[in-house]
């Protein structure tokens, strides 16, 4: 028998410091629908809970602070059922607001 899969949203929001990082890189590849992973990163020193965003092995930025303590302490523990996805790119904004990502926890029925 088939496992359905079921999401719920998690959280949506624009990618922290996609100027620092390696976004222009990726940016003609980032279209919506296109697969991001989360990583923690543990050694980051100005936020303790700090997850990275990554288009294959690209760093992208992070989660933004004020959507990451969820995320943080799920990744923490183990819990790998999530779904984040590019939402919107738009090139004429400020590239701190050029692309939203949007995450949905999965799991099976």
């Amino acid at each position: 028998m088939e496992t359905k899969l079921q999401r719920e949203y998690l959280a949506h929001f624009n990618i922290a410091g996609f100027t620092y990082w390696d976004g222009a890189l990726a940016f003609e590849q980032l279209k919506p629908g296109v697969a991001l992973t989360l990583k923690l990163e543990a050694d980051n020193k100005y936020d303790p809970q700090a997850v990275a965003l990554y288009y294959e092995t690209i760093k992208l930025g992070y989660v933004p602070k004020t959507n990451n303590t969820i995320i943080y302490k799920l990744l923490k523990l183990g819990w790998n059922g999530f779904m984040a996805v590019v939402q919107r790119v738009d090139a004429t904004e400020h590239p701190e607001q050029q692309v939203s990502v949007v995450v949905h926890l999965v799991g099976g029925e």
